[in-house]
């Protein structure tokens, strides 16, 4: 690889668990419960367990990868390297559309939650002026972002566990509906756990950054589980939580399901702190989503499949500074003109099918943990079909866009040779 198109070794353990919990606490806690409930009811717990279940084998996967491809891209690498050049283009191009999306969605929750009754174009302005922001951030290094990373998630998780504490025992009136003896169907169950595994995704920041941890063989493995698992206590704790709180019905209703528990309680004066704890956390989130969209942005460029204009690593921030520039502008864009409801369906559509290549990928090395890849990739293939039928169809044909433009790419270079 060309060294001055090389990333610093900067990051340690610390850094690459704060960032994977900055991309999962937020996404997760202020999103993606809603949704979830809405399609599960009071089984959300059992979707929340399915969808951690499926996230662990995915992350087994990639840190096996991870530790052997310590490179700037994660599944797009391991792909090319394990399936071939075809596997390794779809699973970059599912993972920045995808996750582009996701960004998207970031940026309007910090939008709805900072300026709930802002109405366009100022809403859109608002969104664009934060993924500028953050953008510009990322721009000035990672360690940078990887500091405010480790601050965002800290006031969000202390702001969290206020929250819970609030809603367990700050009195006031409880829904009182939690009844699980009723259940919506394995349909139901199925859809809850792929909407929540947008929540679990951002454990791949860690792996896409693999370029820029320091003795990558050990500390990616060592960092992916600790993410997770932190994660899924948070987000267990706070699904027992709210479904005591509010119920299913109430919880699937609310916009801010987590700001309305606590309105619910006798701490209500602590709702404002939740809705500020919403924000940074998904900050937080875009902040590391943005920095690991331009890593694969990087090296689907360095490999041709995006154009290599967008290689080049700044001399002084050491940062793919074009490629971040240019994600910064699409997300921008989408934020401008998108909803978030519809973002988070077809980036868990997207990601998913990224996962799938990652579980592959992983049956093709030594025997010994392929259990977890067969149930890794079956998982994935199930959670992404029982998405709703608008996120399914929609991101088969941007995965369907993007097999046709390797093939065109490929069928071109093949003419000029």
């Amino acid at each position: 690889m060309d060294e001055q198109n090389s990333l610093a070794r900067r990051l340690g353990t610390r850094d690459a668990v704060f960032i994977g919990l900055g991309s999962m606490i937020g996404a997760g806690v202020f999103v993606a419960f809603a949704p979830a409930a809405r399609a599960a009811g009071a089984w959300l717990p059992a979707g929340l367990a399915l969808a951690a279940v499926v996230a662990y084998c995915n992350a087994t996967s990639s840190a096996r990868l991870a530790a052997l491809y310590p490179s700037s891209g994660g599944t797009y690498v391991y792909g090319r390297e394990r399936l071939g050049e075809f596997w390794g283009h779809l699973a970059g191009w599912g993972f920045v559309v995808g996750k582009t999306a996701s960004c998207a969605a970031m940026a309007l929750t910090v939008v709805t939650y900072a300026a709930p009754g802002l109405g366009r174009p100022w809403r859109g302005l608002f969104a664009v002026g934060v993924v500028a922001a953050l953008t510009g951030l990322n721009y000035r290094g990672v360690q940078r972002s990887a500091f405010a990373t480790r601050l965002i998630v800290s006031i969000t998780l202390t702001i969290l566990t206020l929250a819970a504490v609030a809603m367990l025992f700050g009195g006031g009136l409880a829904a009182g509906a939690w009844s699980p003896t009723v259940t919506p169907g394995v349909g139901g169950v199925l859809e809850a756990a792929g909407l929540l595994f947008f929540a679990f995704a951002g454990y791949a920041r860690i792996a896409t950054l693999g370029e820029e941890v320091r003795d990558p063989a050990r500390t990616i493995p060592r960092a992916v589980p600790i993410a997770l698992g932190l994660a899924l206590a948070v987000y267990a704790v706070l699904a027992f939580v709210l479904l005591y709180r509010l119920g299913p019905d109430l919880l699937g209703r609310s916009p801010d399901p987590i700001a309305e528990g606590v309105a619910r309680s006798s701490w209500a004066w602590l709702t404002p702190a939740v809705r500020v704890g919403a924000v940074l956390a998904a900050l937080g989130s875009l902040l590391a989503l943005v920095l690991g969209v331009s890593r694969t942005t990087l090296a689907m460029a360095r490999d041709g499949h995006l154009p290599r204009y967008l290689t080049a690593v700044h001399p002084r921030f050491g940062v793919p500074h074009r490629a971040e520039l240019t994600v910064g502008v699409v997300v921008a864009l989408l934020a401008s003109t998108v909803d978030l409801r519809g973002a988070i369906g077809f980036s868990s559509f997207a990601v998913l099918a990224y996962y799938a290549i990652a579980n592959a990928s992983a049956l093709t090395l030594r025997p010994g943990s392929r259990v977890i890849a067969v149930v890794g990739l079956l998982g994935c293939l199930v959670l992404a079909f029982s998405l709703p039928a608008v996120s399914v169809l929609t991101g088969s044909g941007v995965l369907a866009l993007g097999a046709l433009g390797y093939a065109i790419r490929r069928r071109f270079a093949a003419n000029v040779r």
